[in-house]
């Protein structure tokens, strides 16, 4: 079946949403109500108002999707060889593929972000599940050389249950991003989508049923954090734990696995420099700090929010990126603009909170710096587009992450200084580079701490590259086939010949 852009667009914008939506839990291969009978609604943000509800699971909806997990681990899955494996996978990723419109404007309206942006998620989406369909049965173990009496060889086993908890700010993107290498490696999952975005996750979900998963091998539970995502975190019928968000819930997940002992892997917050050398092409570096920074309203984990510019082109720079940022518009996701609404009140509020603060401690604010309210987008959440100096490296605004479209400037006088105000924070999630001295590049790449650099282009790399942060970033790669061995648990075993 496929949908038409168009009519998805028109009908979203004349009902405010969008027919066929699930409006449960996925347990067991179907969509069934909470155990208390209670439902939440999800938001258009650009509206700011509902647009659907969705089941409210507790602790009762995640112990039965657990038990269907668990029960799936010993069933036709685990005798389903590799390649079977990898079949589901594509088809999945052709289904997709067919139903990419609808798809996308249901992120767009669960999320806020721009229509084009969901779009390049669920492409990326699409590739995802090809690149593990392909990956599934080439999971191959080792032969240790141990001498003419035994014969060594390790063996790659899928780690079991696996909890996957997913932020607001990516849903479909970030659950794909985990179900998938996890179904490759043979595990099954229970899911948890934010509160705020729980429907793509929940559609990903009827698609793999259809493409052929069996019963119970995925399911996902709608809900609070404090609700389903704590009583799922808890659950010692979990094996794995795969977990993005915050450093503060980061933490107490891992208080709750410790009490099981259960394998965790967290990608957590980040506060990215973008560094920009005297030698660099500007116009490219300014629409790549522009693109790290602005996509998704800046409500990007790995977003370029820190622009650290040499001062010989420091006031050529950013005269020309106020200019351009002081050009966009701001909309609903589904109309023209530039730039798509915060994701919600509260994480308005907090921009606003953090934008304040530096203004009351003297920064300069160089554009932006308060909320608007286009004229077609009624009560919807909208945040200016941001620019600020900061004072210097201990500056809230250099050290704490805002989730929002507000980018730092901090100015060096070369290359060392850049690297030292590139590794001043406490996380170490990603850094970019723009020069056209290529060794400068790398002396950087090699210097600052961070999961992955960027070097003349921002978030390149795409699902074949590993991802994930050091410090209070986290630790663990989902991705590539490092995010593939995340969800296996290797065997040795030796034999006296």
């Amino acid at each position: 079946m496929t949908f038409d852009r168009s009519e998805l667009i028109e009908e979203a914008r004349s009902t405010g949403t969008v027919a066929g939506l699930p409006r449960g839990h996925f347990i067991d291969g179907r969509i069934v109500a909470s155990v208390s009978g209670r439902e939440m609604e999800s938001s258009d943000p650009g509206r700011g108002a509902p647009f659907a509800s969705v089941a409210a699971g507790g602790a009762e909806d995640v112990a039965t999707a657990v038990a269907a997990a668990r029960a799936a681990l010993s069933g036709p899955w685990s005798r389903m060889t590799p390649a079977a494996r990898g079949e589901i996978l594509m088809r999945a990723s052709q289904l997709l593929c067919e139903r990419a419109a609808r798809f996308a404007v249901v992120e767009t309206l669960d999320s806020g972000k721009l229509l084009a942006e969901s779009e390049g998620d669920v492409g990326g989406v699409v590739r995802t599940f090809a690149y593990y369909a392909g990956a599934a049965d080439k999971l191959q173990g080792d032969s240790v050389p141990l001498g003419p009496d035994y014969l060594g060889v390790t063996i790659e086993e899928p780690v079991g249950v696996v909890a996957q908890i997913v932020p607001w700010n990516y849903p479909l993107s970030t659950a794909a991003r985990g179900i998938a290498p996890a179904l490759a490696a043979g595990c099954t999952l229970v899911v948890k989508p934010a509160e705020q975005t729980p429907f793509t996750t929940l559609m990903l979900a009827e698609l793999l049923h259809e493409a052929g998963l069996p019963d119970g091998v995925l399911n996902v539970v709608a809900g609070t954090g404090a609700e389903a995502g704590a009583a799922l975190v808890a659950h010692p019928g979990i094996d794995h734990i795969t977990f993005t968000g915050s450093v503060a819930t980061g933490q107490r997940v891992m208080r709750a696995a410790a009490e099981h002992a259960t394998r965790l892997q967290l990608e957590l917050g980040g506060k990215s420099p973008v560094v920009l050398m005297a030698d660099c092409e500007i116009e490219t570096a300014i629409e790549g700090v522009i693109g790290a920074i602005y996509e998704n309203a800046g409500q990007i984990c790995s977003a370029g929010s820190r622009l650290i510019v040499e001062k010989a082109i420091a006031e050529n720079v950013l005269g020309r990126l106020v200019a351009r940022v002081e050009a966009m518009t701001l909309g609903h996701g589904l109309g023209d603009a530039a730039i798509g609404p915060i994701n919600s009140v509260q994480q308005l509020a907090r921009i606003e909170s953090h934008v304040e603060r530096a203004r009351a401690a003297g920064n300069r604010i160089l554009t932006g710096g308060s909320t608007v309210r286009p004229e077609d987008c009624g009560g919807g959440w909208f945040y200016r587009p941001t620019i600020v100096l900061a004072r210097g490296l201990d500056d809230p605004l250099v050290q704490e992450e805002i989730f929002g479209p507000v980018l730092t400037v901090q100015i060096v006088s070369g290359l060392e200084e850049a690297i030292a105000a590139a590794n001043a924070t406490s996380y170490a999630l990603v850094a970019g580079i723009y020069t056209r001295d290529h060794a400068q590049a790398w002396r950087f790449a090699r210097a600052v701490d961070a999961g992955q650099v960027y070097i003349n282009e921002f978030f390149a790399g795409g699902v074949a590259m590993p991802f994930g942060g050091n410090r209070k970033s986290g630790f663990g790669r989902a991705k590539g086939m490092a995010g593939l061995r995340s969800y296996c648990k290797l065997k040795s075993v030796v034999a006296r010949l």
